[in-house]
């Protein structure tokens, strides 16, 4: 029978295998507080503006008005917001949500390397070693956990897949407090560690706890590394920030829903979000039969679409805007101002706001409620042609709502009903 070899030395093999959990184990010679200091304080002053222009956003639905502007269930003081939202600049929306996205983006590469970049402190153990520590950690927990699922749903939510559980909107909205608990308290805790290794590195004598203990030859440079998620987050704003331009800009964006591909050529060839067919709009619901109704204290009207041409008509070039990030340039919209029908409806010197439902009979915003500044706007309209040219189906005919400084979604398509009145 053959001789069995002696299994003595298992034991010591097995003493050599290194866990995540022995700073032996992370070799990479590019760790370094000075390299985790630089993409921190990138971090810092992209994912503030991400917070603000996330404030801003909440604030252009008009939250307090009226409860179909606000999915939130329970939000109680997380649903402040500073001021009511404007209707000038007139492409004030299009330029905080296309910021809001558009960083997003940009700030995955900076992110991703963040995270590999301390990802050894997450075994280190033991897992508390004080009170300090401990809030650290759990500010840990809550900055990477809330970072990431702001970063994936919205990554989903500007490519229009919804594999996520519930309304985007109500998600999005909690997962922002989780993430910016977790942020501030991190901020707190690390930002003058982070400038002072900025300003004098690291302090003769003290160790860097994020370099590794025994590395591997060094490839590639910090600098480099760096270069690196620099060229990243360059190649994503060149492949997605086009999607808020017409023209070469949009074609290249080919990492957006609304890039890439040109919309085909005529008047109402710009970008749109919900079709006709999609929602099971239909030639029968916007033909000969189709009535906008108006109501107000002056009572119930019924205005046919040949009725409303013959109002007296108005102009406005205004931006199409949407949450996901993407718009069209300045449109040329013509219709009847919504201050001229709450004249009509009982309110002729001080218009208020307005309540407006759509043809549209299931998904979200097929009603809105608009504030009285938007109604009161003379570029607001009850829009009927654009570019020259009647609506399209996708384009909300019979007709639609376009008010300046408004979110996409309140610019409600294939209108049926507008009640004037306090909200």
């Amino acid at each position: 029978m053959p001789e069995r070899r002696p299994t003595r030395s298992l034991p010591g093999a097995l003493r050599s295998l290194r866990t995540p959990a022995d700073p032996g184990f992370w070799r990479s010679p590019v760790r370094g507080a000075r390299f985790t200091a630089v993409l921190g304080v990138v971090l810092l002053a992209g994912l503030t503006l991400l917070f603000v222009t996330g404030l801003l956003s909440y604030a252009a639905y008009n939250p307090d008005l009226n409860p179909v502007n606000d999915k939130t269930p329970d939000k109680g003081l997380l649903g402040f917001y500073l001021f009511s939202w404007p209707t000038g600049p007139h492409w004030l929306y299009r330029l905080t949500q296309g910021l809001h996205v558009t960083v997003g983006i940009v700030l995955v590469p900076v992110l991703l390397a963040k995270l590999w970049s301390v990802i050894p402190r997450l075994f280190a153990l033991p897992p508390v070693r004080s009170v300090g520590h401990a809030l650290e950690r759990l500010s840990l927990l809550l900055l990477i956990g809330g970072a990431l699922f702001q970063f994936i749903t919205g990554l989903l939510n500007i490519q229009l897949d919804y594999l996520f559980p519930g309304s985007f909107y109500t998600l999005h909205f909690y997962g922002a407090w989780v993430f910016l608990a977790g942020f501030v308290t991190h901020t707190v805790l690390k930002a003058p560690q982070a400038v002072r290794v900025l300003r004098n590195g690291i302090p003769r004598g003290e160790p860097d706890t994020l370099a590794a203990p025994d590395p591997l030859p060094a490839t590639l440079s910090r600098r480099g590394a760096l270069a690196m998620v620099g060229a990243g987050s360059l190649l994503l704003l060149i492949t997605s920030a086009g999607r808020s331009f017409d023209g070469p800009l949009r074609r290249i964006a080919l990492l957006t829903p609304r890039g890439g591909t040109d919309p085909g050529p005529g008047p109402n060839a710009f970008q749109v979000n919900k079709t006709a067919a999609a929602v099971r709009i239909t030639p029968a619901d916007t033909g000969e039969r189709w009535r906008l109704t108006v109501r107000g204290p002056a009572g119930e009207f019924r205005f046919s679409r040949a009725e409303l041409l013959a109002m007296e008509q108005h102009s406005a070039a205004l931006p199409i805007a949407c949450v996901e990030g993407w718009s069209t340039s300045d449109q040329q919209w013509r219709g009847v101002r919504l201050s001229d029908l709450a004249a009509l409806a009982g309110f002729p010197d001080r218009p208020p706001g307005v309540f407006v439902e759509s043809l549209q009979r299931g998904g979200s915003f097929r009603k809105a409620a608009l504030r009285d500044n938007q109604v009161r706007d003379g570029r607001s309209l009850l829009a009927l042609e654009v570019n020259g040219a009647p609506l399209s189906p996708d384009h909300g005919y019979p007709a639609r709502i376009i008010v300046p400084a408004a979110p996409g979604v309140l610019n409600t398509k294939w209108v049926e009903t507008l009640t004037f009145g306090e909200l």
